[in-house]
């Protein structure tokens, strides 16, 4: 039985990846007056001029180590992820991006066990992240007969993929200090600006806002900067608080479910065949995942029992 304090988390959870799983949307209907790298700036200033009006008081930490985590975190989560899942989308398919940026809770799984306490590997997870992986395969490469690699955005997806696993755990530990979790987000939020305008030169960035005179831009870079940036950062990170890293990231399966529902519902797309084995596959994943062994049990353990 789910208590409350686990059910919020996975409230929390569910509310973010929706979000995030249909901004998609947004995205496509910014580029076409806006870069990529225009986009990632102007949501996350956004984002932190929201974070700052809606509880404006000032964060004092109280040691340089903390300071560092926020750092670190605002360099991986805002930063680093988003510049290479963008850059990767230039050299490879987003089908490609898609499946692999879904590897991150594998990566997160590996460092919590290491290094967060509580959040041991269990065989559970393992089976949910090849069901989910073979669903998300099936959703993203529907109707595609021969898969084409592109070793260098592939890697750039991997690379993204393990950023955002050490963000997850960064987030879970910086959780555990006690701040408010808006003062944490709108910390992070800094960083992430701060470390993102060295990389500005290189990407043509300018601070034209000329496109948001017209209505259908302004709501859509709204919705990225207060919705998806400003909100979701706050409640991802009040689940990883209620659920840790592993089993808040596995929630990331569920992009590509939403992905596809909003393409029927929204542009009217077919539902084939292998895209509902897809979605069948992945929610049965994200289940298995989910399912917590006896208290105290994980994989490791258990097996050490077994053979003694």
């Amino acid at each position: 039985m789910i208590n409350q304090h686990h059910l919020t988390g996975h409230l929390a959870a569910a509310f973010t990846i929706f979000i995030w799983g249909i901004t998609f949307v947004s995205t496509k209907i910014l580029l076409d007056v806006f870069t990529p790298i225009e986009i990632l700036v102007f949501r996350f200033v956004i984002g932190y001029l929201a974070l700052t009006l809606v509880y404006p008081r000032r964060m004092g930490l109280r040691s340089r180590a903390e300071e560092m985590l926020m750092m670190a975190a605002g360099l991986c989560g805002v930063t680093l992820y988003f510049l290479l899942e963008n850059i990767a989308l230039t050299y490879t398919y987003a089908s490609n991006v898609g499946v692999i940026i879904s590897i991150a809770p594998f990566f997160t799984a590996i460092l919590a066990h290491f290094f967060l306490t509580g959040e041991k590997l269990h065989l559970n997870f393992f089976i949910g992240f090849i069901a989910a992986i073979m669903g998300i395969f099936l959703i993203s490469f529907n109707g595609i007969t021969v898969l084409q690699l592109n070793p260098i955005g592939d890697l750039l997806a991997v690379l993204a993929a393990a950023v955002w696993a050490v963000y997850s755990v960064l987030t879970r530990k910086i959780s555990s200090l006690g701040y408010h979790t808006i003062q944490t987000t709108r910390r992070i939020f800094f960083y992430g600006l701060l470390f993102m305008m060295p990389a500005l030169p290189f990407f043509n960035f300018t601070w034209s806002l000329q496109p948001l005179a017209q209505p259908v831009y302004l709501f859509n870079l709204l919705f990225l900067g207060l919705l998806a940036s400003a909100l979701c950062f706050v409640t991802w990170g009040l689940a990883v608080k209620r659920l840790g890293a592993t089993k808040t990231t596995v929630y990331i399966y569920l992009v590509p479910v939403i992905t596809v529902a909003t393409s029927v519902l929204v542009l009217q797309e077919k539902l084939t065949g292998l895209a509902v084995l897809g979605i069948a596959l992945t929610l049965l994943g994200l289940v298995i995942s989910e399912k917590q062994m006896a208290p105290g049990k994980n994989a490791i353990t258990e097996q050490s029992e077994k053979s003694c």
